[in-house]
């Protein structure tokens, strides 16, 4: 049997995913990245083989992606995030044209073809706004929990119009509306309206096609999902593994560069092109 895996190292959160000869998922894992980037990617892939059940060396290839993608030194292969999340949407929702990553650091357009591989792609790298981050600053100012604010965003009633989606600004503007006495559903709903109205500026630019997979650490944010449905006028692919989407694209490429450098591999290829 052979293994494949892919090691994601987000900004704030880093995902290991480990897949079999039948590009099922055996195992998942995910922890904070912290301070020691290195430490993390090695720690979370330890804890993929461990969940898995076998040892390291039984990994035939080791795919690294994510922002800390290099510091996966372990690693055979270092893959973008970008080209990472669009095989593993692709691999999940084949019909995929359109993935909308939304991680803690910045948010991502791509444009796939029907193999899965990247057409055009968009981001806002340079600024925080609309990512896991700015969700974060307002669920800290409201002083509601990072995993309640997409609920309760769906509860607004007349969501608030931020006058700006910049990280900085987004206590001042929250503590504003809390001084005029908005419900904290109406700053959640408006926060999410704002987030998901970047958005959509981000998707315009490389063209919006059906379907379209949300993935990402912020995919499972329910009111975020309606938020850029809205927007968007259609509905979105979205995966309990939305989280661990990127790392299960380095995991598939990982596996058949394993396939492809087993024994016997050539004579194979030869027996199915015959």
């Amino acid at each position: 049997m052979i293994f494949g895996a892919g090691v994601d190292v987000g900004s704030t959160q880093t995902k290991a995913v480990i897949v079999d000869e039948s590009r099922r998922i055996v195992a998942r894992t995910l922890i904070t990245t912290g301070a020691n980037v290195s430490r993390a990617a090695e720690s979370g892939f330890l804890k993929a083989c461990e969940s898995a059940g076998f040892p390291r060396e039984a990994i035939g290839y080791v795919v690294g992606t994510g922002y800390g993608r290099y510091k996966v030194t372990f690693g055979d292969a270092q893959i973008t995030e970008i080209t990472c999340h669009a095989r593993g949407a692709h691999s999940l929702f084949p019909s995929t044209r359109t993935v909308i990553d939304m991680g803690g650091q910045d948010t991502k357009a791509i444009k796939i073809g029907p193999d899965g591989s990247v057409i055009d792609f968009s981001m806002n790298d340079k600024c925080a706004a609309g990512t896991g981050r700015f969700l974060s600053a307002a669920a800290d100012v409201t002083g509601v929990g990072l995993d309640e604010i997409g609920p309760l965003a769906l509860e607004a009633k007349t969501p608030v119009r931020l006058t700006s989606v910049c990280t900085v600004f987004v206590e001042s503007d929250i503590m504003s509306y809390l001084a005029q006495r908005k419900t904290i559903e109406d700053i959640l709903g408006g926060v999410h309206k704002a987030i998901a109205t970047r958005t959509m500026a981000l998707v315009r630019r490389v063209g919006v096609e059906a379907e379209v997979t949300f993935t990402g650490g912020v995919s499972r944010n329910i009111g975020m999902v309606k938020a850029l449905e809205a927007v968007l006028g259609c509905p979105l692919n979205v995966s309990e593994e939305g989280h661990y989407i990127g790392a299960l694209g380095a995991a598939l490429f990982a596996l058949e560069r394993a396939q492809a450098a087993a024994p016997g591999a050539d004579v194979a290829l030869a027996a199915g092109r015959s």
